[in-house]
């Protein structure tokens, strides 16, 4: 499992999520953050320091936001889980 940040973190970028990963996992992009998959622990730190509540665990992101799941992996070139 890792986390994954959706559709509430575009062009807000807050790095508070960042500043409190303790693995370094959490990259910008041009538009949002990205939780690189293979690097993230599941720690869940990250989680309560969202300002816009934009970070959830891949298997509970809202509905509408699942595509996130794909463009978070394609973020860094790896396939989304089947």
């Amino acid at each position: 499992m890792t986390y994954i940040i959706a559709q509430p973190c575009i062009d807000v970028k807050d790095a508070a999520c960042v500043d409190v990963c303790p693995v370094d996992c959490i990259y910008e992009g041009p538009d949002q953050y990205y939780i690189h998959p293979e690097e993230c622990i599941d720690c869940g730190a990250c989680v309560p320091e969202c300002p816009v509540d934009a970070i959830f665990p891949d298997d509970e992101v809202p509905d509408e936001w699942t595509d996130f799941i794909a463009k978070n992996y394609q973020h860094f070139d790896m396939e989304p889980p089947a």
